[in-house]
């Protein structure tokens, strides 16, 4: 009988750390860009990328606190090795291998296009090839950002590079003026803004090149401290496929 209950005892002590980090409340962090994530009154984001993985945090039955910060904060918040933190909408790249964990993909984009105006569009280039021989061109990339499949591209290429931390909509006007030539686009985010976006509309283009490598995958991108149990059950209830 004592043998059983000892076995109970080390048991249960084996259980209890689980129960307890299973019930620790994530905090995830979201920046406002439809159609990705668009908040909702609540606080929790709404969108492409936003609403499978409220699901997948709800489904899990993992405890969650929701922040809209910039992606800045973002990174730095995931970079906190110490600390429960994720972002929504991420791609996994061989660098951030090294200070983040990586749930199942919760969306892949369509493909990349070009968000230009006018002046630029009449220069007629049909082809991913063909943009990247151009030398003067003024590309505007947002900071930290990845362009996935087009960040080999752009790194041999050596453009004109503009880096920016304002919001997409001021990106959007830079390019209407005609201050940068360009900015890569999801189809997805594209579409969007020139929908969105009247008042510029008249003097952006969207140009789909022909050879653009296919759209990434995205992801939830947590600490190194979320636990792996936790990356498990998120897994477990991502319905992407």
């Amino acid at each position: 009988m004592n043998r059983l209950r000892s076995a109970a005892v080390i048991l249960a002590s084996l259980l209890v750390p689980l129960t307890t980090v299973a019930e620790e409340t994530i905090h995830v962090a979201y920046s406002e860009r439809p159609p990705y994530m668009v908040p909702l009154p609540d606080g929790t984001p709404s969108g492409l990328t936003g609403t499978p993985t409220v699901h997948a945090f709800k489904t899990a039955g993992i405890p969650v606190q929701w922040h809209k910060v910039p992606t800045n904060r973002q990174l730095a918040m995931v970079k906190d090795a110490k600390s429960l933190n994720c972002a929504v909408g991420w791609f996994m790249l061989p660098d951030r291998l090294q200070y983040a964990k990586f749930t199942r993909p919760i969306y892949r984009d369509r493909t990349w296009l070009v968000l230009t105006n006018d002046a630029f569009a009449a220069r007629g280039i049909a082809t991913l090839d063909e943009l990247t021989r151009q030398r003067d061109i003024r590309v505007l990339v947002k900071d930290n950002y990845s362009y996935g499949g087009l960040d080999a591209y752009i790194r041999q290429w050596h453009p004109v590079m503009a880096v920016s931390t304002a919001s997409t909509v001021k990106m959007v006007q830079s390019v209407s003026k005609g201050a940068v030539d360009l900015m890569f686009v999801s189809d997805e985010e594209g579409s969007y803004l020139l929908k969105q976006h009247a008042a510029d509309a008249n003097n952006l283009r969207l140009l789909s090149l022909k050879d653009m490598p296919r759209g990434p995958e995205r992801y939830i991108m947590c600490s190194k401290a979320v636990p792996d149990e936790v990356i498990a059950r998120l897994n477990k209830a991502i319905t992407f496929r």
